[in-house]
Order: C-alpha cells, then sequence, then structure tokens
C-alpha cells in the first residue's frame, strides 16, 4: 500500500488511520509507488488548482497502472479527502482509472469499498455517515506507531460552522463534531505505550473542541490537561485555532500545564478590519491582538505563528498595508501566507472585485520577507537559552540527533541514540539556514 497526503495535518493523521485500517486487510506500507497493489491519494482543496494538481496526479497513475497490468499486477487507485468530497463521480468521468472515491468522514469503510470496487466499476462515496467514523477505526498497531516516530496527531475535532468566506472546509467536512474525552484519552495511552511522546491535538477548529467528558461537556482546556496525565506524554501541542474561541481557560491552561508548549498558532489571515469583515471572520483586529496581549500576560514566554492571506477579493493598497502593520506590532516566530485563490463555491468565489494577479504576486512576496525577517530575529534571540528538545530522527552525521524545541525550530546536537523520544535540555549555540545546532546539557525525562 502507497498513501500520498496532501495538506494539512488533518490529512497526515486520516492518511495513517487508513493504512491502519488497510493494515487489518493485509496489506502493508511501502516508500516506492511502482510496488503498491493499493495507491491512496488523500487530497486537500484548500489551496489554489487543488483538483488540476490531483488530477495531474492521476495522469502519472494511470500509466503505472497500465505496466504494472502488463505484467500481471493489479492496482486499484483510490482518492480520498476534501477534493474527492468536492468532486464526487465527476473524479470518475474525468480519469477513469480511478477505482474508488471515498470522503474523509466514510475512510472506515475501507475495506467494504474495495471489495466493491474490485468488482470493475467506480465507486464513490461521499455521503456524511450517521455513525461516528472513529468508532469504527482499528487501534493502530504499536509497530506502526514507532515506526511514526515519536510525534503523534490526535484528531479530537473535526468540521467547522465558522464559514469563511474563502474556505470549503464546512462544505467538505461538515459540521464540527467533537470525540468524546475517553476516547481520546484511551487513544493517546495506545500511542504513549508504543513510544509516542509527543502528542498534537488536532481539528480544523480545534480550539472549538466541547466533547463529552465525566462530567457534562469539555472544552479544550480540560482536555489538555487530562491529556498531560496520561504516562508518557512530554510535549503537547494543538491546531489549528480560530482566535474567538480563545476562551480564559484554554489561555490559563498555557500557564498552568506543564507539559504544553508555550507556542500557538492563531489564523488571522488579515490586518484589515474591512477585509476581516469581508471574509466573515466574525472579529476584528483589536480582538485578535487582545488574544495575543492575553496569552502573553499568561505565559510571558509564548511564541505565535499565523495564516495570511493575500490579495483578498477587493483588498486595497491601505488594506494591505494594515496587514503588514499588525505583523509588526506581534512580531511572529513563524507564519505562512498565501495568494487568495478562488475555491468554486464559496461566497468570495462570486465576488467581482477580484485583485490582479500581479499585485497577489508583489504583495505576498512583501509580507512573506517580513515574515522571514521576524523568524530569523525569533531563531537569533534563542541562541544562548536552553530548551527541552524531544530527539525524533538520526542527523546526517554519525553521534547527530534532530529534535524540536518547543517553538517547532528544528534542532541538532550530538547526542546518544538512547535520548531518542527522551526529553532532553539542549543550549543552542547558533543558527542554520533552516534549523538551529544546539549542545546537550542533560536529560530531563
Amino acid at each position: 500500500m502507497f498513501v500520498k497526503s496532501f495538506g494539512c495535518q488533518m490529512n497526515v493523521y486520516d492518511s495513517q488511520r487508513m493504512a491502519d485500517v488497510a493494515g487489518g486487510q493485509g496489506y502493508t506500507e511501502t516508500a516506492e509507488i511502482a510496488d503498491a497493489d493499493l495507491i491512496v491519494l488523500n487530497t486537500c482543496h484548500i489551496r489554489e488548482r487543488a483538483s488540476e494538481k490531483i488530477y495531474s496526479e492521476l495522469g502519472k497513475i494511470r500509466e503505472l497502472k497500465q505496466e504494472r497490468a502488463a505484467l500481471g499486477l493489479e492496482t486499484t487507485l483510490v482518492v480520498a479527502g476534501c477534493v474527492a468530497q468536492a468532486e464526487g463521480r465527476e473524479m470518475l468521468r474525468r480519469q477513469p482509472a480511478v477505482d474508488l472515491v471515498v470522503g474523509p468522514q466514510n475512510y472506515h469503510r475501507l475495506p467494504d469499498l474495495l471489495r466493491e470496487a474490485r468488482k470493475g466499476y467506480g465507486i464513490v462515496d461521499t455521503e456524511f455517515p450517521l455513525e461516528d467514523k472513529f468508532d469504527h477505526l482499528p487501534v493502530a498497531t504499536p509497530e506502526a506507531t514507532r515506526a511514526r516516530g515519536v510525534s503523534a496527531f490526535v484528531t479530537v475535532q473535526e468540521g467547522c460552522d465558522k464559514f469563511c468566506s474563502f474556505c470549503v472546509v464546512p462544505y467538505t467536512r461538515g459540521a464540527e463534531f467533537s470525540r468524546p474525552v475517553a476516547k481520546i484519552l484511551a487513544e493517546i495511552e495506545s500511542l504513549t505505550r508504543a513510544g509516542a511522546r509527543e502528542i498534537t491535538l488536532i481539528g480544523q477548529n480545534v480550539n472549538a473542541y466541547h466533547g463529552e467528558g465525566e462530567n457534562g461537556a469539555a472544552n479544550l482546556a480540560d482536555l489538555l490537561a487530562a491529556a498531560a496525565r496520561v504516562p508518557g506524554v512530554l510535549r503537547l501541542r494543538y491546531s489549528t485555532s480560530h482566535p474567538n474561541d480563545m476562551s480564559d481557560d484554554l489561555i490559563r491552561a498555557h500557564a498552568e500545564i506543564e507539559a504544553l508548549a508555550p507556542y500557538l498558532h492563531l489564523p488571522v489571515q488579515s490586518g484589515s478590519d474591512r477585509i476581516l469583515a469581508a471574509m466573515n471572520r466574525r472579529h476584528d483586529v483589536g480582538a485578535y491582538l487582545d488574544v495575543i496581549a492575553r496569552a502573553r500576560r499568561a505565559r510571558p514566554d509564548i511564541a505565535f505563528s499565523s495564516d495570511f492571506i493575500v490579495g483578498f477579493p477587493g483588498e486595497t493598497d491601505a488594506d494591505f498595508e494594515a496587514t503588514l502593520a499588525l505583523v509588526r506590532e506581534v512580531e511572529f516566530s513563524s507564519a505562512f501566507a498565501f495568494k487568495y485563490s478562488s475555491r468554486p463555491g464559496t461566497p468570495a468565489a462570486d465576488v467581482k472585485e477580484q485583485v490582479p494577479a500581479a499585485v497577489k504576486a508583489e504583495r505576498l512576496l512583501m509580507l512573506q520577507q517580513l515574515l522571514e525577517t521576524q523568524r530569523q530575529a525569533f531563531n537569533l534571540a534563542t541562541v544562548g537559552k536552553r530548551f527541552g528538545v524531544i530527539f525524533d530522527k538520526a542527523g546526517r552525521h554519525a553521534g547527530q540527533l534532530i529534535g524540536r524545541t518547543p517553538y517547532m525550530q528544528s534542532v541538532h546536537a550530538e547526542a546518544d541514540v538512547s535520548r531518542m523520544g527522551a526529553l532532553t535540555e539542549v543550549e543552542i549555540l547558533g543558527l542554520k539556514p533552516n534549523s538551529l545546532s544546539g549542545r546537550v546539557v542533560a536529560r530531563l525525562s
């Protein structure tokens, strides 16, 4: 089985769970697509020309299927994820080499769907099911968990009710749904028993989490506190958040939960109140900056990352300058910036005041340069400081390990392999273009 995942952390998690489901049917993962009897493309519909990129990939796989068929080898091609949800049967029409199209809420049915697909006609399953797919997913084997490393994602919430005017998520992932606390903790316990040490709780709108707990509804702060008590958990993260759902409890959690990293990815998208209203973000710049200030008061060493869209329909030079002003005020440790791309079916796609491509490209470059300057400044400020680092893989040189600081920075240091998966105090010695170099000081776990 070969799985290729596009897009967000949710898709990475979904790809792993699909591999777990297929593993129960006798499939094992391979890194070589040419060796795979089952090929799964887990797609993302967020970025520009997402569908076209998938169809280009499918054209190459069609040729591979033909080559394998000439050798007497059967190949089943599955397209999953958000493009699959959006395109449905149209995908089978445009690319007959596809055997199965399955939406992100239905991959737990993969064994039954594969059996149907092998009968020789394309299968589409993009309905939103009544049952909870998580109740039907197998537990990852310890071997699979260990192969994936010491960092693991756990989906705690899916879907979104915000309906930002540029976003397809409410249409491809559905309404917000939160998993029960007990089931999430059981999954985390399974992961830590197999060696996972850094757990990232993920969701399309993760801080809107409102799952069933022992004493009624639990919020994300409650869930983080419970997850921190699971034996083996050394570090916790969560992503992706909406500013409107940063409650006092969640901000306080950053001060009170030792395992929770002092790092918050908090997308804002624009620094212009006028554009934020057009995006239907339901907050203004003042509210966003208030969240930043409250979080810094609770945890002075917290760092922030964010997402930005430039060239949203109707964005003027003044609107863009307001975005630059917000970036200068917050001083992000890292961020992602993208040109606006029209997503069919979203309200913004119908706005006539589209920004010219050349203007979008110019603004994107300016914003990326400012964000990169801030990233480098943040990295430089860490030199000479000491952080807890969880080493998760071997470096390019003998005796070298690579891990991450609480701020998601990659750091390499000379260290014995026995420190893999351990929380280790590391002093930052210097900077590389995309990483830090450090010196091991002490073992913390």
